[in-house]
């Protein structure tokens, strides 16, 4: 069992790990498994979830649960509260090139949060810049879920297979949960 401690008190989820979330169909049940409170920066919710938003009149299931996360207050919003914020924020963009990465970095990082990414470059740059902070993904969350939560092994397959086909999201070959991940979408 992998059972994550959060060693700080929020996760500043990326777009990239809230898409995935979002697609697996169980966005509420995920995030309620994290022991830490979830909070998204504005920046990522104004910039980059906007592909969850309403398509030609149809209502999409992720910004749907996305909404109903923040209405319960299962996820926060939050913006920059400083000047070092926004200056981090400012530096961050320059080195990663991303305003999402950036910005949930720049919070994190000033406020001692931990991170949620699959980004590779923000991964690295994050383990060196700022080693402190806890970095985590969507496999280590979504394991993490599956345990805590006692999730049958059919509901964990359809998980993945919708992360896989709706967010077009596998874990990288050298991730240490690449074998579980695959294990898992095999079986059924």
């Amino acid at each position: 069992m992998l059972m994550i401690k959060i060693l700080h008190s929020h996760l500043v989820i990326d777009a990239c790990c809230i898409l995935n979330f979002c697609a697996s169909g169980e966005l509420l049940s995920i995030l309620k498994s994290i022991q830490a409170q979830s909070v998204v920066t504005a920046v990522v919710q104004q910039e980059e979830l906007l592909t969850l938003q309403k398509v030609e009149g149809q209502i999409n299931p992720g910004a749907e649960q996305l909404a109903t996360a923040i209405s319960e207050g299962v996820i926060e919003i939050v913006d920059f509260e400083s000047e070092a914020e926004e200056a981090a924020f400012i530096n961050y963009v320059v080195e990663l090139g991303d305003d999402g990465e950036s910005a949930t970095g720049a919070i994190a990082v000033n406020r001692n949060w931990a991170i949620a990414t699959d980004d590779k470059a923000a991964i690295r740059f994050f383990k060196r810049e700022a080693p402190k902070i806890q970095l985590l993904t969507t496999p280590e969350i979504i394991k993490n879920w599956a345990e805590s939560e006692a999730i049958p092994m059919s509901e964990l397959r359809l998980t993945l297979d919708n992360i896989a086909l709706k967010a077009r999201y596998v874990p990288a070959r050298n991730h240490p949960l690449k074998s579980w991940w695959q294990t898992v979408r095999q079986l059924g």
